[in-house]
């Protein structure tokens, strides 16, 4: 009776999430923009792969530098100061630096980021790097990875969960997630508002807004030549030129006058190079 039960259940669970999915939820919101977890759940997703990344150090081995990665946390400290940030104090937002000259970033649901230490030497100015990051913070501020996984294990996460049936799905799912950061890996939308918002949150801080087009013009500079180098970064962060063109949009938009050394920050940005081990 009991099994007879929770199957009548799981179909009618199943029934309400079709019908949610084909309304969108309302008028105004997408299938991909539905998300079955809380915000709560996508902080202990965090907290669970940050444990499985520092518990792997070979493959994530971590910069042993208070120096550089306080210097990174004062960067996202003043980013999340943005009005424009609905989690702060709900999300952890802390960076740590991969000690490897892999050129990449990358931020788990719950507001753990990381920087690899040769993103870190391909940049140019702080700038560059303030808008690296308020990409990956727009990664968890919009929770892409939730809303992918929503999309991916929904209809049978909310079943079990509801029911009773399986407590653990959100360790299970959370060590799915880890395995080769699978579920970390953005679409190309995902990257389109990363970087709407990391303008939008660096409207508010001392750091040019468009200084990210530098970055992305240097990778596709230096692809052709190089392509191992970026092969990472482009797994996990689709670049195409409507990424460029959509950021000078956006300068255009604001009217921004021409950066400098005010807003950019370059000769400090190469200080900190000059201390990093």
């Amino acid at each position: 009776m009991k099994k007879n039960l929770a199957t009548i259940i799981s179909v009618l669970l199943i029934g309400m999430s079709l019908a949610l999915f084909n309304t969108g939820c309302s008028d105004s919101t997408s299938i991909s923009d539905f998300n079955l977890f809380s915000t709560a759940d996508d902080y202990q997703l965090g907290m669970q792969l940050d444990s499985e990344i520092k518990a792997n150090p070979k493959e994530y081995p971590m910069l042993n530098s208070a120096e550089a990665n306080a210097y990174l946390q004062s960067i996202v400290n003043q980013i999340i100061a943005s009005p424009q940030i609905k989690y702060k104090g709900t999300f952890a937002y802390k960076v740590q630096i991969l000690d490897t000259n892999i050129i990449n970033a990358f931020a788990t649901p719950g507001g753990f980021i990381y920087v690899y230490k040769g993103l870190l030497k391909f940049a140019d100015n702080e700038a560059t790097i303030a808008g690296v990051i308020a990409h990956e913070i727009a990664h968890s501020e919009r929770r892409h990875a939730t809303k992918r996984m929503t999309q991916q294990y929904g209809i049978s996460i909310l079943a079990s969960l509801v029911l009773g049936s399986n407590p653990s799905a959100l360790e299970q799912i959370g060590a799915n997630l880890l395995t080769g950061l699978g579920l970390l890996k953005n679409s190309r939308d995902d990257e389109y508002e990363a970087d709407e918002y990391s303008f939008k949150y660096l409207q508010d801080t001392k750091w040019y807004p468009g200084a990210i087009t530098y970055f992305l013009e240097k990778i596709q500079a230096q692809q052709q030549s190089s392509p191992s180098d970026f092969e990472e970064i482009l797994s996990t962060h689709p670049l195409d030129s409507k990424r460029i063109a959509q950021i000078n949009e956006f300068i255009k938009k604001a009217n921004l006058p021409a950066p400098n050394e005010n807003n950019l920050f370059s000769q400090t940005y190469q200080q900190f190079l000059k201390t990093l081990p």
